[in-house]
């Protein structure tokens, strides 16, 4: 309890010497008391811009804030732009544990000594975070790993901090004029749900062989491979990668690397995750992305650190993909429709308000290169605009939102004259016409072919039984059942043909087997 009251005590000296407070007056539901708290606290210097002082506090605070922060600048949504811009700069570095702690932690978590489990195991760091850090090793066979350990006690450090996070939420959310909005306590949730998950290192080993599976064949991207054998919730073994920083433009260029191709292909890794996978590395910043200089792999990304990705269903990569393209198209009645159809915006919005809303936050971005355009100023349009309709921004966007400011960064650092709408427009197109075309209609019956194969056959029965459920007599009803099963009867032989079809124009030996099936059934 002590140890609790003295930490609160800390937090509250960081936030009056970086002028928290000030942020937080903005505000509060008293106008006089935040104006009485203002004139009181007159003494320090507040003169830097507010995003800068927010994100020296939490680094002051140590590493868990500097998570929240983190977390934080993806909720474009609910926090303004500059703070976001800021926040989102926040660098989870700290010093290294000792190596004798992580030596401890493999061999509790793998149950033998690194000088047992690998032909050489390097005790000095490569890289230190605040929930793990790396080292470099050699398996018996010769292959090359990196080994991530779970920093010790880090359990214990963020239910600490994230109780007085939660008690601080708790107190915004009765004080604040706009957190209805702003939801503090929600956010705090997330936040405590996302570090625990970081904790189980089996989860980011799981994500990384997921988005390995989905770019086995790319030219475009490549994934470490997980050595499952030296993997548990404290420690797992990846296959080390060789490349170079995305970073450090200099050395790439004279590696021979094609930096606007490299930039082209950072637009294409992202909308294929999003739309062909539904499933996205969410933490795609310079320090977690390589790019090969190896000649046979010469100039494709790498990708590291997988304890952050997004996932989407299908209803959403179907929304979000006929915004995308009515955006590109500047289709803004479209986009207004979309958000209204949705639910994202109430069903009373009026159509012509909220394109005309949508055309004078989007228009002035069109037919200019990317270093002209700057992403925060138009997400913070664009929430404004939605505060002003009502629109809800749907939490499983909000790491979209901040991919997206990701590859904004590294296609200005790589190609600032980068278009990314004429980059990306095609992919879409085609993307879309890969949906709703011939090609997506035969997928889509291919893959629910079997499960009619179970369900048709049985629909007379499972009728019959639903009628005596609800008191009805099996034999007042034969002429009903006839009829059903005559219709029934009729619907199988049209999806025999169907299947037939579909067969016959690219579905292979997969569709025959099912029309054979369904041709016995009858």
């Amino acid at each position: 309890m002590i140890l609790k009251f003295l930490r609160l005590l800390k937090i509250l000296r960081v936030a009056i010497r970086y002028g928290l407070d000030e942020i937080a007056i903005s505000g509060l539901k008293v106008p006089r008391t935040a104006k009485l708290i203002d004139t009181i606290i007159f003494w320090r210097d507040i003169s830097a811009p507010r995003g800068v002082r927010l994100r020296m506090a939490l680094e002051d605070l140590g590493p868990i804030f500097v998570k929240f922060g983190q977390v934080l600048s993806t909720r474009s949504d609910l926090i303004p732009a500059d703070l976001v811009i800021e926040l989102s700069r926040l660098q989870d570095r700290v010093p290294p544990f000792d190596s004798d702690l992580a030596i401890a932690q493999i061999r509790k978590s793998l149950g033998a000594h690194p000088d047992q489990l690998f032909a050489s195991f390097e005790r000095t760091p490569v890289a230190s975070a605040s929930i793990a850090q790396v080292h470099f090793a050699t398996l018996k066979d010769g292959k090359q790993v990196a080994v991530k350990v779970l920093r010790p006690g880090m359990k214990k450090s963020i239910d600490e901090d994230v109780a007085l996070m939660h008690i601080a939420a708790e107190w915004v959310g009765r004080v604040w004029a706009d957190s209805k909005r702003l939801k503090p306590k929600e956010v705090v949730a997330e936040f405590d749900k996302y570090l625990h998950d970081e904790l189980d290192l089996m989860r980011e080993a799981a994500n990384a062989s997921q988005l390995r599976r989905n770019f086995a064949d790319s030219k475009l991207l490549m994934v470490p491979e997980m050595y499952w054998d030296y993997c548990s919730n404290s420690v797992i073994v990846m296959e080390r990668m060789h490349g170079l920083p995305v970073s450090q433009i200099d050395k790439l260029e004279a590696a021979g690397v094609d930096l606007k191709k490299l930039s082209s292909d950072g637009v294409e890794i992202f909308f294929t995750q999003v739309f062909r996978d539904g499933f996205f590395h969410a933490d795609m910043h310079p320090g977690n992305i390589l790019v090969s200089i190896e000649p046979e792999t010469l100039g494709r990304y790498i990708a590291l650190d997988f304890g952050i990705v997004g996932t989407l269903n299908d209803y959403d990569k179907d929304y979000l993909s006929q915004n995308f393209l009515a955006f590109f198209r500047r289709d803004y009645k479209r986009v207004a429709e979309a958000h209204i159809e949705s639910g994202w915006a109430p069903k009373e919005t009026r159509v012509d308000e909220l394109e005309s809303a949508v055309r004078a936050c989007c228009e002035p971005i069109f037919d200019r290169p990317l270093k002209d355009i700057s992403f925060g100023q138009i997400l913070l349009r664009l929430f404004q605009t939605s505060r002003r309709f009502n629109v809800e921004v749907q939490p499983q966007l909000v790491l979209l939102q901040k991919t997206l400011l990701n590859i904004e960064g590294l296609g200005r650092q790589l190609d600032p004259d980068l278009d990314l709408w004429k980059t990306a427009k095609p992919y879409l197109e085609n993307w879309m016409a890969e949906q709703v075309g011939w090609q997506g209609l035969l997928q889509r019956l291919k893959a629910e072919a079997p499960r009619y194969t179970q369900i048709l056959p049985q629909l007379p029965r499972l009728i019959h039984r639903a009628l005596e459920q609800q008191g009805e007599q099996p034999a007042d009803n034969g002429e009903l059942i006839k009829v059903l099963i005559h219709e029934q009867q009729r619907t199988n032989r049209l999806l025999s043909f169907v299947i037939y079809f579909a067969g016959a124009f690219g579905l292979g030996v997969a569709g025959f087997q099912l029309y054979l099936r369904w041709h016995h059934l009858l």
